[in-house]
């Protein structure tokens, strides 16, 4: 399952608790979902390069058992939009839940 849009706040959150690489990002999102959440390296890399022009993460190179990989941190700007984000999200999610009975 792959929710429109939810993918940049996804990244915004793991990445506020550390820096990773795109592989890393992607299995965290996976296994924290149970599966659920499952992004292609189609969607995902084109999405962290757009969130690092729009300056809410930057990249910064890193070896890896013996490889220079390609990491990823928040910017001020991003913790910044994780917290908006995250507020959005779930006044949205509480709205869907309450329409749909899950909520009174």
């Amino acid at each position: 399952m792959n929710m429109k849009g939810s993918l940049p706040l996804l990244i915004l959150n793991e990445l506020s608790v550390k820096p990773g690489h795109g592989y890393y990002i992607a299995k965290q999102i996976r296994q924290k979902s149970k599966g659920v959440l499952d992004f292609a390296e189609g969607t995902l890399y084109p999405t962290l390069h757009n969130m690092e022009q729009q300056g809410l993460i930057e990249a910064f190179e890193q070896e890896e058992k013996g490889r220079m990989r390609r990491y990823y941190r928040l910017t001020a700007k991003g913790q910044s939009t994780l917290a908006k984000e995250r507020t959005a999200w779930e006044q949205f999610s509480t709205s869907v839940n309450a329409i749909l009975g899950g909520l009174s």
